[in-house]
């Protein structure tokens, strides 16, 4: 890290000490996350514990609006802001390569239109220069279609290029995380921890407030939050579903795209699509009428740009899918892989690291929470 970076995380790391030591003393929201029993097993807070904790948060606000210590108190305890402010420089902290951290300081919408820009004039710049009209012609499905623009190998082998470094980025990010919360590697792919943390990420479980909702976006308990999330995190994953079985069918038996609408990878897509088009909206509403003494103001947008791309990419990839015999089908080609290019470019140096970062510290609290405390044996 860079010394004015390295200064900026040291004075946050002190704040949060200071607020984590009066919760521990305070303990009256002790049941309300993950957070407070893994506070509660703690005398002191190192950075390490600060790191941790910070990244178990998921910033719901509901200790904010139950605190005795709250603005306008003396101490001025604002826990979920403290941790926020933390986790951001934990992102910057374990980028991988280094110098790409500074892009968590950078305006994440500006930063997605830019790249985005840049990715589809590429694109067009290809298709242009390749001739034959095939930006603005209409090709059946007989003819390719998507690939009459642009060739099969020329996709696949710039896609193939960029995963791989957006994979290896995630790795190199979580081996210095990891290490840093004083486990060893194996610990976090050990069958009981692994698993209790999948089952928590996968349900969302700390986002439905005991069962009555979350405080998000204000002191009023709602699931608005934890369902748009659903949307969001399953859109993801049939998207990818999708995208896997396309492969297996491509390489493993033969069938070429485009495939059609009632086959398995368009099922899977349109439906992924329509997630990825209500869950970031329904984000993006909610964070605007956030409240504003729970936000970090240099996370908006970081977590602005990370949802626009998503919004972009469905939206464009669902127009994509249903104008794919038309002669509009070129261009929106184009813009729907420059958002997808974009987004992948992104993944590690934004918000998508979040969910990492918190799987890792959910691992890690399930490990714990099975030591023995002194005196008192495990939970």
């Amino acid at each position: 890290m860079s010394a004015p970076s390295a200064t900026r995380l040291e004075a946050l790391v002190a704040e949060a000490q200071r607020v984590l030591t009066i919760c521990n003393a305070c303990r009256y929201c002790e049941g309300f996350c993950a957070v407070f029993p893994a506070l509660e097993r703690r005398l002191e807070f190192t950075e390490a514990d600060t790191h941790y904790l910070a990244n178990l948060c998921h910033n719901c606000g509901a200790c904010l609006y139950a605190c005795q210590y709250a603005p306008p108190h003396e101490f001025q305890l604002n826990f979920p802001r403290a941790l926020a402010q933390v986790r951001r420089e934990t992102y910057r902290k374990y980028a991988w390569p280094r110098a790409l951290g500074a892009a968590y300081e950078r305006n994440g919408v500006v930063t997605a239109l830019v790249t985005s820009a840049s990715l589809i004039a590429a694109f067009v710049f290809f298709g242009l220069y390749a001739g034959d009209g095939r930006l603005t012609s209409a090709w059946s499905d007989a003819q390719g279609s998507f690939y009459a623009v642009l060739p099969h190998g020329v996709m696949a082998g710039i896609f193939t290029a960029v995963a791989a470094f957006v994979l290896v980025a995630f790795v190199m990010s979580f081996t210095q995380f990891w290490p840093d919360l004083g486990e060893d590697a194996m610990d976090f792919v050990r069958a009981p921890a692994f698993g209790a943390a999948s089952s928590d990420a996968l349900e969302l479980r700390y986002l439905d407030g005991g069962g009555d909702g979350c405080t998000y976006p204000t002191e009023v308990a709602s699931f608005a939050r934890r369902n748009f999330h659903h949307l969001t995190f399953y859109g993801f994953v049939l998207c990818f579903g999708a995208t896997t079985v396309a492969t297996i069918y491509h390489y493993v038996f033969g069938w070429k795209a485009p495939y059609p609408f009632y086959s398995l990878p368009v099922i899977l897509g349109t439906l992924g699509g329509i997630g990825l088009l209500a869950g970031p909206a329904g984000l993006l509403w909610l964070a605007s009428r956030r409240d504003p003494q729970l936000v970090d103001p240099a996370q908006r947008g970081m977590d602005s740009g990370f949802l626009f791309l998503l919004l972009a990419t469905s939206a464009s990839g669902l127009a994509l899918l249903f104008l794919r015999e038309t002669r509009a089908m070129g261009g929106l080609l184009t813009v729907h892989l420059g958002f997808v290019l974009a987004l992948f470019v992104l993944l590690p140096y934004g918000k998508f690291m979040h969910a990492l970062y918190r799987f890792a510290a959910l691992v890690r609290f399930h490990i714990e929470r099975k030591r023995p405390l002194p005196s008192l044996g495990s939970e």
